[in-house]
C-alpha cells in the first residue's frame, strides 16, 4: 500500500497505515474466534438471528 504513494510527513504515513488497519484489515480479514468469518459478515449474521 505505501510502496504506491509518496508522502510528505511521517504523520500522513501513520494516517495512512492506521486507515488500512482499521478501515480494511481489521474489518475484512477472517478472526478464528468467530467462526473464520469477517467481523462485518459476523455482526450480518447476529443481526439476522
Amino acid at each position: 500500500m505505501i510502496h504506491q504513494q509518496t508522502f510528505q510527513t511521517r504523520a500522513q504515513v501513520k494516517q495512512a497505515v492506521f486507515e488500512y488497519i482499521e478501515v480494511f484489515y481489521n474489518r475484512e480479514r477472517l478472526h478464528s474466534a468467530n467462526g473464520y468469518l469477517s467481523p462485518v459478515n459476523d455482526e450480518l449474521r447476529h443481526q439476522a438471528a
